[in-house]
């Protein structure tokens, strides 16, 4: 689901909408992992009064697991970092929403980390310095930093020639 075009200011054209790198599930993935190796260690046991009642409470945390993993799936569809001609913008959340929001005029420097294995996914974080109250805004996930970062640069000299 794309940027709401009603949440832009008038004449302001959308350069980047960008979702969290899939990165951003690996972590929760990842849990069901020891979830998966008590399944398979579960079916191995012989049967008894103990095998049921370990199956059940597998089956609930399994349920559990999946829920928990669904409702992060609804957090990353919430979830935007976008770029405009004239701002930066990152929203989250989906009951209780959270905004930053950062005038490209304000921005100061970009920085983009990426380690070995970030670069070979394409992902990475992107560190915003501003002229504002928070300093420095940390957006993690974020798909090919280093992209975003010539975006923003880009979508800065435009506004800078603009005003001009």
């Amino acid at each position: 689901m794309p940027y709401p075009k009603n949440l832009l200011n008038p004449r302001e054209n959308l350069a980047l909408d960008l979702r969290p790198h899939w990165w951003y599930f690996s972590k929760h993935i990842l849990t069901g992992i020891p979830l998966l190796i008590l399944w398979i260690l579960q079916f191995r046991l012989d049967g008894g009064t103990g095998k049921d009642i370990a199956q059940g409470t597998l089956g609930i945390v399994t349920i559990v697991w999946a829920i928990w993993l669904l409702l992060k799936f609804v957090s990353w569809t919430r979830t935007y970092f976008v770029v405009t001609d004239q701002r930066v913008i990152y929203r989250t959340g989906v009951i209780s929403r959270h905004g930053v929001e950062i005038p490209l005029e304000r921005i100061n420097n970009i920085n983009f980390h990426q380690g070995i294995w970030e670069r070979v996914i394409g992902a990475g974080d992107l560190e915003i310095q501003s002229a504002g109250e928070q300093g420095t805004t940390l957006f993690e996930n974020v798909r090919h930093p280093d992209g975003v970062q010539q975006e923003i640069y880009r979508q800065m000299e435009g506004d800078a020639t603009r005003d001009a």
